[in-house]
């Protein structure tokens, strides 16, 4: 708890050049987050006060971005990241041709399980209407 809090003070990021790409998608989806939630306090307070119509989500809308780069630089979370980035980059992704290949088979197995259970569902509602008599 005291590296989290002694973390959110820091105004410094930790091991900048590292794990760059890890942490600015994780910043911006947190970010987004806290930008929607900051825009449905200023949606939701309509009719009221400007204060609490603008100022509000103003405020909520800093200090969750200031979280937010604050969370992707807390030393654990940071290596975290790091090392995540550094996983993936190790990653050896599928050519088009295979990626194609890949796709239809789960596209074509996904159609035979939907075709499978419409098939059970038509047996077990003749069952359960003719011989159960429900």
């Amino acid at each position: 708890m005291a590296e989290l809090i002694a973390g959110m003070f820091n105004p410094s990021p930790y091991k900048r050049s590292q794990g760059k790409m890890a942490r600015q998608i994780t910043f911006s989806a947190m970010a987004i987050a806290v930008a929607v939630w900051a825009w449905g306090l200023s949606e939701g307070q309509a009719g009221t006060s400007a204060v609490m119509q603008y100022v509000v989500p103003l405020a909520v809308l800093a200090a969750g971005l200031w979280i937010s780069f604050r969370i992707v630089n807390i030393p654990r979370f940071a290596d975290f990241l790091i090392s995540v980035e550094a996983e993936m980059n190790k990653v050896q992704w599928p050519g088009r041709s295979e990626l194609w290949r890949a796709s239809m088979v789960v596209i074509v197995v996904i159609f035979f399980l939907a075709a499978a259970l419409f098939l059970f569902d038509i047996v077990l509602n003749w069952f359960f209407s003719v011989v159960v008599g429900i």
